[in-house]
């Protein structure tokens, strides 16, 4: 059985498929929850999405958090309304889509860095989940930039302004998942 600090790192493939389900299932609902803590903006919302994707990432590890991430953007593509307004395959094609995709490799690279020991100083999980967090961005400025057909103006409505609520999520990510590999550790 692995202990709650390899838990924590993504050493969930010795854990049981029952609790790795459970896990997804969770952080899908967590998520779908986070798209509800939101601030109206055009043409992209500021959700609290990212935030859990970052923190589901790096407690979760790089598979089993970009497995949940795929797990809830799948949810989305067949209808469920667990996107910020609704879900279905035309969501994904809208504004919103590259942010949406930038979460699985968000995940993914929190995980991995965390996984590789960043989680155990604060300031390099903060520097994880910034480094999580630039995937969506990436993608979802991309993105933007192809829906609107200028990359100046992703960048102005697309970026921009979500830079400082952004850069709360990922210290606040950073932190909580700081502080919980820190307590996981004073356990063992």
């Amino acid at each position: 059985m692995a202990t709650r600090a390899q838990w924590m790192v993504g050493e969930w493939a010795s854990q049981s498929l029952a609790r790795q389900v459970v896990s997804v299932l969770a952080g899908t609902l967590l998520l779908a929850l986070s798209a509800r803590v939101q601030i109206p903006f055009w043409p992209v919302p500021f959700s609290m999405q990212t935030f859990v994707v970052l923190a589901l990432g790096m407690v979760y590890g790089p598979a089993l958090g970009a497995a949940t991430v795929l797990a809830y953007l799948g949810q989305g593509l067949v209808g469920l309304p667990v996107f910020v307004a609704g879900g279905g395959p035309a969501y994904l094609a809208g504004p919103t889509g590259g942010y949406l995709l930038g979460m699985v490799p968000a995940a993914w690279v929190a995980g991995e860095l965390v996984r590789r020991g960043w989680g155990a100083d604060p300031i390099r999980a903060v520097a994880a989940a910034a480094a999580g967090n630039m995937a969506v961005y990436v993608l979802g400025v991309t993105w933007l930039a192809v829906w609107l057909g200028s990359v100046s103006q992703a960048v102005t409505v697309g970026l921009l302004p979500f830079l400082p609520g952004a850069a709360m999520k990922v210290a606040g990510a950073g932190l909580l998942v700081w502080g919980l590999t820190r307590c996981a550790g004073k356990r063992e």
